[in-house]
């Protein structure tokens, strides 16, 4: 993938700069910006012939390439439309049609005039964080298992023209941000498209500690089957038992808080491909059950971005990670597992396995003694049911912690909506045979799922993000990254 590296930078005169092209964002039926008055001058009326003969307006998704003028070869005249209703969804296109459209120019360097680009909140940093981070996703190219991958962007490096000395320190501060933040979506996306024989348990394990080898803040350890088998995790290693890959249990460690600050710890679902067991599913989109581990992959790719960023916070990751495969060895509806609580569980459903690897590892959790937890996991396609692909489901039991996931949620457009974490749900998870069923009957399969995840996690304040629906796509078929985006953002406000 190539990478692009961003520049904050004030030019007095637009046109002086060399470059092989020069982006001049337009509103619709807007007098043209100063950068854009300068560069029609020089190329001798090009942009105003351009929207005089109706070829470019300045609406909303549009884009129109010119003969280059002055120091660039080229000229991209990008669309904003109406600046009285240019809000973050209309800059959030914007940053979309401008990465294609810089694509299609095959230009290596580009200059963006945005002196006079703002949201109509007024909040430009945001804006220009938002331009860096989809910049930054639009480089993503599946390459692992391809003998001819799509062409990778050409560009690799943009300068941001503020139009202001005064912003530019702020809008280099924003454009580093959604740098780093675009690179754990990529990094989360690489991770959940791999084929589950080569994305395995141990691969992750080897993902976490090449990235604790390229930080000194970060350490990794990985936790074997034997040490799980010690450690009482008996749910974990329930779902491991028909597959010919051991479970990792993998935790990072990020020190970038004072020592002592209690961590944010992330946990994350890794089942590295899930047939179901002997609850097998049907064979209609199995392949998609690769992205099994979207949970896991979301949390190496938040760590990702905390590393690149220096977050001055503790947080601590841990996946659950596991292969759920039948065999003469694997686990059969109506067996009863003990997990590391001691609770006991009846499994009456294997391809219920999600909730049997983090109910182990929530109960690990504790030992950090974590400022909140939150646990992100591919776990119900009642989720999808209920909310389709936009929203993950969140359920929380604290207020406070959910309402200021939703804000990240809302603030990073990776967006959840809360869901009841009701006791009356419970009952349904009751057994006859066990402490407590894994499935909870037909009804509210998104909250019983939540419900029997929330009966081990102790005293601590602790959310959970279904990402069934949105993790990834199926038409085109591709890892989303989510919910990176908003982790990375809860992350960044705590940090303040």
């Amino acid at each position: 993938m190539t990478a692009i590296t961003f520049t904050a930078r004030k030019m007095d005169d637009a046109t002086k700069g060399r470059s092989q092209c020069a982006i001049l964002p337009l509103f619709h039926r807007k007098k043209l910006s100063a950068e854009a008055r300068q560069f029609d001058q020089a190329s001798g009326g090009a942009i105003s012939a351009a929207l005089g003969l109706g070829d470019f307006s300045g609406k909303s998704g549009e884009s129109c390439i010119l003969p280059g003028a002055a120091g660039a070869k080229r000229l991209l005249l990008v669309g904003c439309g109406d600046p009285a209703t240019f809000d973050r969804a209309a800059a959030r296109e914007f940053a979309r049609t401008l990465a294609k459209a810089i694509n299609a120019t095959r230009a290596g360097d580009a200059v963006l005039h945005a002196a006079e680009l703002h949201p109509k909140d007024g909040n430009t940093p945001w804006l220009l964080h938002s331009l860096a981070s989809h910049l930054t996703c639009a480089t993503y190219r599946y390459t692992a298992t391809v003998s001819k991958p799509k062409p990778a962007m050409k560009l690799s490096r943009l300068v941001v023209n503020t139009g202001d000395s005064r912003s530019v320190k702020a809008g280099q501060k924003a454009l580093d941000r959604g740098v780093a933040i675009g690179n754990g979506i990529n990094e989360a996306r690489r991770l959940a498209d791999l084929p589950g024989n080569i994305c395995t348990p141990g691969y992750l394990a080897q993902q976490a500690r090449k990235l604790a080898r390229d930080n000194a803040a970060l350490g990794t350890t990985v936790i074997e089957e034997k040490k799980m088998r010690e450690l009482g995790m008996g749910s974990l290693l329930s779902v491991s038992a028909g597959s010919e890959e051991p479970a990792k249990l993998i935790v990072m460690n990020y020190k970038g808080g004072k020592p002592g600050q209690k961590p944010y710890v992330l946990v994350g679902k890794g089942i590295t491909f899930d047939t179901g067991g002997i609850s097998l599913k049907p064979g209609a989109k199995m392949d998609e059950m690769k992205y099994d581990m979207g949970g896991a992959a979301s949390v190496l790719g938040t760590l990702h971005t905390v590393v690149e960023l220096g977050l001055p916070l503790n947080v601590v990751g841990i996946i659950a990670a596991a292969e759920n495969m039948p065999s003469g060895r694997a686990t059969k509806p109506g067996d009863v597992v003990t997990s590391m609580s001691g609770k006991t569980i009846e499994v009456l459903n294997t391809d219920a396995e999600g909730r049997l690897v983090l109910c182990d590892a929530l109960t690990y959790a504790a030992r950090f003694k974590p400022q909140v937890v939150i646990d992100i996991a591919t776990l119900t396609g009642a989720c999808v049911v209920a909310l389709g692909s936009h929203a993950s489901g969140l359920y929380a039991n604290q207020d406070k912690l959910a309402e200021q996931l939703l804000a990240a949620g809302v603030e990073s457009h990776d967006r959840a909506w809360r869901m009841p974490l009701w006791d009356d749900y419970q009952k349904q998870l009751d057994s006859n045979f066990a402490d407590v069923a894994n499935i909870g009957g037909p009804g509210g399969g998104s909250i019983t799922a939540a419900c029997f995840l929330a009966r081990f996690t102790g005293d601590y304040h602790w959310a959970h993000l279904d990402i069934a629906g949105s993790a990834w796509d199926s038409t085109p078929k591709g890892a989303t990254g989510r919910p990176v985006g908003l982790l990375s953002q809860y992350l960044i406000d705590r940090a303040g």
